[in-house]
C-alpha cells in the first residue's frame, strides 16, 4: 500500500500539459505521484473535487518592508496575506531601511526570514553605485532571487542611473538583472513642471510613456552591449511591450497585476490609492498589456505590493506616496480575469508559476510533476466574492480593490506539502522556506 504525508483528492490539476482530473500524493515536501492513487493512505487528505490544483503561485515583486516599518508590514503580516492570497512564495525587494545590499544584510535577513514567513521567500539583493563591482557575487549568494536595479525613481542610495555605471553593473555576475527602467533624467527634467501640485492624474503625465519608454530602449542597448539578461519590471506602456517583443534575445518582461486591472479612471475614483510607480495609464496601454499576455510577450505578472501608511497615502500630489498593496490581492483579480475569458488557467499557471521559476532561475518550483516542492494553490472557479479591507492582513488595512467582485476565489495554500490556508484561515505555524535558485 502506497502511503504518503498528503493526498490531493479528486482535483482539477492545471499541469504543464493540460488539465487532467487526478490525485497527488506527497511525501516529504515534495510531489511523488499523480494518478488514481485509491486505496493510498495519508496522513492528510485534502478534498478537491470541486476544486481546480494550480502549481503554488508565485508573487515575484514585493515590498515587505522588513527592516522598516512594521506599522506599515513586516515579514510576518506580508507573508501571512500572501498564504491568505492563495500563494505559496515570494520574492522581497531589497529598498527596505536599511537597504539589502551587501552580504552581512543579506546574512540577517536569511536569519530573520526563518521562524517569520508563511509562504516560502526569495531575497532581492540592492545595487548601489558602491556595490557594482560586488554584484556579481552578491547574486551567487544563497537565496538570491535576482540584482535590483532602480535606473529610476529610488529610496536611498539604491539609484544607478548612469549608463557608465549601468555598464558595470552588467558585467559583473551573469544571471538577469531585474529593472525599474523609468529614466531619471527625464524625471528630474520634468518635475518642476508639477512642483505646485494637482490632481493624482497629473502622476502620469509627470511619469510619461516616454519616461518609461526611453529607460527601457536605454537597458535594452546596454544589455545586448554587455550580453546581460534584462528583466524589465512593471512594463506599463504598449510603447515597450512592442518593443520589447523583438528584444526576447536579452529581454523577459513583467506586467502587474494593476496595469491589467486598473485604468487612469482610478485616479478620480481613488485619489492617492491609485499613485504607483511606473503610473496607472489609459485603455490604450491595458489593451496592449492584454494583448501582450495573449502573444506571450508576458513572462510574469506581479503585484508590487508595496503599502504604506493611510496618513501617506493622502497627503496631496506630489507628496503622495507611491506605491499600492496587492500580495492578497492579486490571485483573487487574476482568477476573476480568467473567469472573464481573458487567459486560461494555464496561462495564469505560466506567468505566476513557471515563468517566475524560468526568470529567476528557482529551483522545485514551476510546475506540479514529480520531484517538484509541494506547492499547490487550490482554486474555487465558481465562489464569488467582495474584496474588502476588512480582510487584509497587512497593518496599513486597505486595497485599492475593496469592493470589487471576484468569480474565482483561493480556497486553500499548500507549501512544500504543508497546509499554510484553509477557507480564509491561517493554518499551523509560519513555516516557509527560502527558495534555493540556481
Amino acid at each position: 500500500m502506497q502511503r504518503f504525508d498528503m493526498i490531493l483528492k479528486g482535483g482539477t490539476l492545471v499541469l504543464p500539459w493540460g488539465q487532467e482530473q487526478a490525485d497527488v500524493g506527497v511525501r516529504d515536501g515534495r510531489i511523488a505521484a499523480i494518478g488514481a492513487l485509491a486505496g493510498a493512505e495519508a496522513a492528510t487528505t485534502l478534498d478537491c473535487a470541486k476544486l481546480h490544483v494550480l502549481p503554488g503561485l508565485i508573487d515575484a515583486h514585493v515590498h515587505l518592508r522588513e527592516p522598516g516599518d512594521p506599522a506599515v508590514e513586516t515579514i510576518e503580516t506580508g507573508t501571512r496575506a500572501a498564504v491568505l492570497g492563495g500563494l505559496a512564495a515570494v520574492f522581497d525587494m531589497p529598498n527596505t531601511a536599511p537597504s539589502i545590499t551587501s552580504s552581512e544584510q543579506l546574512a540577517w535577513k536569511r536569519d530573520f526570514v526563518r521562524g517569520r514567513a508563511w509562504c516560502d521567500m526569495g531575497l532581492y539583493v540592492g545595487a548601489t553605485k558602491k556595490n557594482l563591482d560586488d554584484l556579481g557575487r552578491l547574486e551567487a549568494e544563497a537565496n538570491v532571487c535576482a540584482v535590483k536595479i532602480f535606473a529610476g525613481s529610488s529610496t536611498g542610495d539604491l539609484l544607478v542611473e548612469d549608463d557608465a555605471s549601468l555598464e558595470r553593473a552588467m558585467r559583473s555576475g551573469r544571471r538577469a538583472i531585474c529593472y525599474h527602467s523609468e529614466d531619471e533624467y527625464r524625471l528630474q527634467e520634468r518635475r518642476p513642471l508639477y512642483e505646485g501640485g494637482g490632481p493624482h492624474k497629473l502622476h502620469a503625465e509627470w511619469r510619461d510613456v516616454e519616461a518609461a519608454f526611453l529607460g527601457t530602449r536605454r537597458l535594452i542597448a546596454l544589455a545586448r552591449k554587455t550580453g546581460r539578461p534584462a528583466h524589465i519590471l512593471h512594463v506599463s506602456t504598449a510603447e515597450e511591450l512592442e518593443f520589447l517583443g523583438r528584444a526576447r534575445d536579452v529581454a523577459s518582461v513583467e506586467v502587474l497585476l494593476n496595469h491589467l486591472t486598473q485604468t487612469d479612471e482610478a485616479y478620480d475614483r481613488l485619489g492617492g490609492y491609485a499613485v504607483m510607480n511606473p503610473p496607472i495609464r489609459d485603455a490604450r496601454h491595458m489593451a496592449a498589456a492584454w494583448a501582450a499576455m495573449a502573444n506571450g510577450t508576458i513572462d510574469v505578472v506581479g503585484s508590487d505590493h508595496a503599502p504604506h501608511a493611510r496618513a501617506n497615502k493622502e497627503k496631496p500630489w506630489p507628496a503622495t506616496a507611491a506605491g499600492l498593496t496587492g500580495v492578497q490581492t492579486i490571485v483573487p483579480l487574476m482568477l476573476d480575469h480568467v473567469s472573464a475569458g481573458r487567459l486560461s488557467l494555464s496561462r495564469l499557471a505560466d506567468v505566476m508559476c513557471a515563468g517566475p521559476a524560468r526568470v529567476y532561475g528557482a529551483v522545485g518550483k514551476g510546475r506540479i510533476a514529480v520531484g517538484y516542492d509541494a506547492d499547490f494553490t487550490l482554486a474555487d472557479m465558481g465562489a464569488s466574492r467582495v474584496i474588502e479591507d476588512s480582510w487584509i492582513a497587512s497593518p496599513c488595512g486597505w486595497t485599492p480593490f475593496a469592493g470589487t467582485r471576484c468569480q474565482g476565489w483561493p480556497k486553500g495554500t499548500v507549501v512544500r506539502g504543508k497546509l499554510a490556508m484553509m477557507e480564509d484561515s491561517v493554518v499551523g505555524e509560519a513555516s516557509g522556506e527560502l527558495v534555493r535558485f540556481r
